[in-house]
């Protein structure tokens, strides 16, 4: 029941986020300016403030950092594994690739804050600096092995820079005027609330037109490989049970909806990649909870 109550309100917020996409007309424009202005101004300003009070020390959260990257090298080495045996059209399964480390921030965030408040938000936030450098490189890499303009792109993703910013901010001792808290804190609240809507919105189930092996592959590393290989390290290394759950969860997450946007950009198969991210996401219902479970 604990599980559950955790759960249901974000899950139910994506589900208002479907619901409010099919009987409104907003148009397709609407979501897509309310989806910028979440990922370049209120979910940064989240990621900062959650980051710039908090007091790493990978002394203490090294062990939180190295297994979550771990499990995220895991899930990127067995898409390629699997690469030369599973057949589909060129640039699908570079396309759906991506579908098996990358994360939903949104989801984290708002899971996290709602496990563990502001402590269990600046944890996650630690693994989303960590992690969003490395599945960017990752999926970019796959859909274009010689793009020149890879830490270009890098440099600007809006995430990484307020997460890194926020990190610097806190290693220098550096301390939020109060004003500046009130602001950062109301915008990042905005972003949690609006990203769940979105992710409903953005969800779609048609565009199945690939070998069902591979969608099985790609969901089967994603939503439980990744994450059993969280556990187990985190097992061995013996985590404190908050950075064991937290890392846990960080592994169990559906894949980010910008993967989407990648796949489209870049010549890749739009369609599949988006019911790879509707389909993994409505499934992550069911099997984070199983996750959570295990490490209570």
């Amino acid at each position: 029941m604990e599980i559950l109550n955790l759960l249901l309100p974000d899950f139910s917020l994506i589900a208002l986020g479907v619901l409010v996409y099919r009987i409104s007309n907003w148009g397709d424009e609407f979501w897509a300016g309310m989806e910028k202005l979440v990922y370049f101004l209120l979910f940064p300003a989240l990621l900062f403030y959650s980051t710039a009070r908090l007091k790493v020390d990978l002394s203490v959260t090294g062990g939180l950092v190295q297994t979550g990257l771990l499990a995220l090298l895991a899930g990127i080495a067995l898409t390629w594994l699997g690469k030369p045996f599973l057949r589909s059209t060129p640039m699908t399964y570079e396309s759906g690739m991506q579908c098996a480390y990358r994360f939903n921030s949104y989801i984290a965030l708002a899971l996290a804050t709602r496990m563990a408040g502001e402590e269990g938000a600046g944890l996650m936030a630690i693994l989303l600096g960590f992690g969003v450098p490395l599945c960017n490189i990752a999926a970019v890499h796959a859909l274009a092995p010689k793009n020149s303009n890879l830490l270009r792109e890098l440099a600007k993703n809006p995430l990484l820079v307020a997460t890194a910013g926020g990190l610097t901010f806190s290693a220098l001792g550096l301390h939020l005027p109060e004003v500046a808290g009130v602001v950062l804190s109301r915008l990042g609240a905005a972003s949690i609330a609006l990203g769940l809507l979105m992710v409903g919105a953005g969800l779609r189930l048609s565009g199945l037109k690939e070998s069902k092996p591979v969608v099985g592959w790609f969901v089967f590393i994603k939503l439980f490989a990744v994450p059993a290989v969280a556990w187990l390290i985190g097992q061995h290394l013996q985590l404190p049970p908050l950075q064991l759950r937290i890392v846990v969860l960080f592994c169990s997450l559906p894949t980010a909806s910008s993967a989407y946007i990648l796949a489209a950009r870049m010549g890749g198969n739009g369609p599949f990649t988006a019911f790879l991210i509707s389909f993994g996401t409505l499934l992550s219902a069911l099997t984070i909870p199983f996750w959570l479970a295990l490490v209570h």
